[in-house]
């Protein structure tokens, strides 16, 4: 069977640990096709500094800068998903890029969903307990809501705070 690996990045060593795996994957496995996800968040005016429609600034103007912070954090999630590339060894695998708009976890798993992605590969931190509860966990989120088996890949270095 040819499988399909989606591989969510963030953007930071952490995330990239799996990269190693995801080249085990595609020397030791039929792999036809790796992704390479980002997600972006949606740019929001409330956010981003900008005036607000009920002031006096034209409302197309603040449309206008949405779109131009938007594009632009696209734009460098691409440039670095071009880099994160450059880092594996295909092997004749199909490595396709991937930036994504939205909510970090529903994004990734309705993608893989739709997109009959095989296996979600992913890093995690490792966390438990209240830090987990505080920061909550994108990684753990994906497992819980999606239909496609995950593969957590604990960062090294990294000890569960419950084993001391």
């Amino acid at each position: 069977m040819n499988s399909k690996i989606m591989v969510p990045l963030d953007g930071s060593q952490l995330a990239e640990c799996v990269l190693p795996h995801v080249d085990a994957f595609i020397q030791g496995c039929q792999v036809s096709a790796v992704i390479l996800a980002r997600v972006v968040e949606p740019a929001s005016p409330r956010f981003l500094g900008a005036p607000t429609a009920t002031s006096k600034v034209d409302y197309e103007q603040v449309l206008e800068y949405t779109k131009r912070v938007e594009d632009d954090r696209k734009n460098s999630a691409a440039e670095y998903l071009q880099e994160v590339v450059g880092q594996l060894k295909p092997g004749g695998v199909k490595i396709q890029k991937e930036v994504l708009v939205g909510s970090v976890a529903d994004s990734l798993v309705d993608f893989a969903e739709s997109r009959d992605v095989d296996l979600i590969l992913i890093a995690t931190h490792g966390r438990s307990g209240v830090s987990r509860w505080v920061r909550g966990s994108v990684a753990d989120r994906i497992l819980r809501a999606s239909n496609v088996p995950v593969l957590m890949v604990r960062a090294p270095g990294i000890m569960n705070a419950s084993k001391g």
